[in-house]
């Protein structure tokens, strides 16, 4: 078991609480814009820093008794988090708030955090995860954090909905491979050296059982919620001339 040096906990550690706290935020503000009331929107956001902090601990114990190490409580734990915040998000309370005018653009947010997959190459650069693993996960998370708020933002001025789509794709394949070459390396299925079995120990392993679930729930909404959107059309009154200049 690996215990690594002090910046790397506080690192990885503030990479899951950031993301929580943005999207408690996010929900928030969406209970606002949809009218839900003072009382239902702060016990919406106060509800959900619960299921995010609880679970987070509870992922915390598990790690720290070395459950993940062993099948099939890794993939459980991803798998059922990703499941109960899909449901969740059915809840009608929770479904006014994610349609909530302006919601699209605020749900790219919390993916800004991802920029603390450079603790993947760290890992790397002291010799105890895999460039096969580090490489694509800490690179993929680096350019996914440093996007969303450009994405956001243009969204914001009503602009870059294709964009935004290709930027949820790029997340959702990013996830998916980093989760896969994890598994793959970190359980010995793919025999490389080092292994990625780091990623099932404190503090990595609450990336992939907290936060990685998080965002692909996160994903799958933002997308929803762009194809349900209204594309801008130009006015049937534009003059042609105006509308190919």
């Amino acid at each position: 078991m690996y215990d690594p040096p002090a910046y790397l906990w506080a690192i990885t550690i503030a990479g899951p609480v950031a993301v929580a706290a943005l999207t408690c935020f996010v929900l928030y503000r969406g209970a606002e814009r949809a009218g839900l009331g003072r009382r239902r929107t702060v016990l919406l956001g106060g509800a959900a820093a619960v299921v995010f902090g609880r679970w987070l601990a509870a992922s915390a114990v598990i790690a720290g008794h070395g459950w993940y190490r062993t099948l099939p409580w890794f993939p459980l734990a991803a798998a059922g988090y990703l499941g109960l915040l899909l449901a969740l998000a059915r809840i009608p309370v929770v479904a006014r708030a994610l349609a909530a005018p302006g919601m699209v653009s605020r749900l790219e947010l919390p993916h800004a955090p991802r920029v603390v997959g450079v603790v993947f190459l760290l890992y790397l650069a002291l010799g105890h995860l895999p460039p096969l693993f580090a490489l694509p996960a800490g690179l993929g998370d680096i350019t996914s954090g440093l996007a969303a708020p450009l994405v956001a933002h243009r969204l914001t001025r009503g602009g870059g909905r294709r964009g935004a789509l290709w930027f949820n794709a790029f997340g959702i394949t990013d996830l998916v491979v980093a989760l896969t070459l994890g598994a793959l390396t970190g359980f010995h299925l793919l025999h490389v050296t080092p292994s990625s079995a780091p990623i099932t120990e404190l503090p990595l392993a609450l990336i992939p059982t907290a936060t990685v679930p998080l965002f692909l729930a996160l994903h799958v909404t933002a997308v929803s919620a762009l194809l349900r959107a209204p594309r801008t059309r130009l006015p049937a009154t534009v003059p042609a001339t105006a509308a190919a200049s």
